[in-house]
């Protein structure tokens, strides 16, 4: 019997083996029920031909031609990453929206024996709850921000938070870039839809009483936007502000992007990018410590001339409620251990006004 998706929570709980996404390989890549993988009933090429072919010729050519795709691509699902499953496996299936890829997939898994079953609506009633959850109805979790210029430690913060049992999300991981002009990181980032896939699941997994603690971002993380429920929440979220010394800020961020102070020629890409923002003089001068290898400088001088007064400005248009206010001298180990143990009480504590 078909399993119908009413909630987030409900796909994790059915009683299944494992979660197959039969779409094309494109469509997978765009989004996916978190923890699917990916079995195409059909290639994306093929997909196409057969869509062609529906809309140009003629829909029983379609589906004749789409039924003998499928069950090849099906045999060779079964002579490879099916191949070791027993009688007791138990898969469901999905498709776009719960129709003939997955119903021909189910068929024949179902004629040899296994208790396999699709989803409902396929992709389209996950993706449903996703846009219900974080697009059209109040977030219900209560959220702290951290708080800090750049180079204050926010996001190794919420790893030792998460360490230590606190509930957080970690926004620039799931969007798999670092929030600012340098931020990209060696993995593309996901596509707006698995960006929305990722938060849903994370909060899905979140306890709505107690709080989640993220980084606070603008609401734009690279090329994604967070969806307007979280943008909404995090806006009127308390934060806790974290403050350190310039020269210590400067440390820590040259070492947090020695992956791209490593690559010369993308820092000094990334660095030409600012020309429009501080006219060409200003940028010279900084891609001259670039090539002096003087990265703390750098770090100081982007701070202090690019970022900081972003910050301020931001925080001038939209004055935050803090809870509390955590000066890091040093951002050393020590530093970041003793104010994680702090956050965390703080975070226990709170109870929304």
């Amino acid at each position: 019997m078909p399993l119908t998706l009413d909630t987030l929570e409900a796909v994790h709980a059915a009683p299944f083996d494992t979660l197959i996404d039969v779409r094309s390989p494109a469509e997978y890549a765009e989004d996916r029920i978190p923890g699917a993988i990916s079995l195409p009933a059909l290639s994306d090429a093929e997909r196409a031909r057969v869509g062609t072919i529906y809309a140009r010729q003629s829909p029983f050519d379609a589906r004749k031609i789409g039924a003998a795709l499928v069950a090849r691509n099906v045999a060779a699902h079964l002579d490879g990453p099916l191949a070791g499953h027993d009688g007791g496996w138990k898969p469901l299936l999905y498709c776009w929206r719960g129709g003939q890829r997955s119903g021909a997939f189910r068929s024949i898994l179902a004629q040899i024996g296994w208790r396999a079953d699709v989803i409902e609506g396929g992709y389209r009633s996950y993706r449903r709850l996703v846009v219900d959850m974080l697009h059209d109805r109040p977030l219900p979790h209560r959220l702290i921000l951290l708080d800090g210029n750049t180079g204050t430690a926010k996001t190794d913060l919420l790893h030792r938070l998460s360490a230590r049992g606190v509930q957080v999300v970690d926004l620039e991981g799931l969007a798999a870039h670092r929030g600012s002009l340098f931020g990209a990181v060696a993995a593309p980032q996901p596509a707006q839809k698995g960006f929305e896939s990722a938060l849903a699941h994370a909060f899905t997994r979140a306890d709505p009483a107690r709080p989640v603690v993220l980084e606070a971002e603008s609401s734009k993380i690279g090329e994604r936007l967070l969806p307007p429920a979280l943008w909404k929440a995090m806006c009127a979220a308390p934060r806790i502000r974290l403050a350190a010394p310039l020269a210590a800020r400067a440390r820590y961020l040259a070492r947090s992007y020695a992956d791209l102070t490593a690559d010369p020629a993308a820092l000094a890409a990334t660095l030409d990018r600012l020309i429009p923002f501080h006219g060409r003089a200003r940028v010279a001068e900084w891609q001259a410590l670039a090539g002096q290898g003087a990265h703390d400088r750098l770090a100081a001088g982007l701070m202090q001339a690019h970022y900081d007064p972003r910050y301020d400005k931001a925080r001038q248009a939209h004055p935050p409620h803090d809870l509390a206010r955590i000066d890091l001298p040093a951002l050393e180990e020590a530093d970041l251990d003793r104010a994680a143990g702090r956050i965390a009480r703080i975070a226990e504590a709170f109870a929304p006004a």
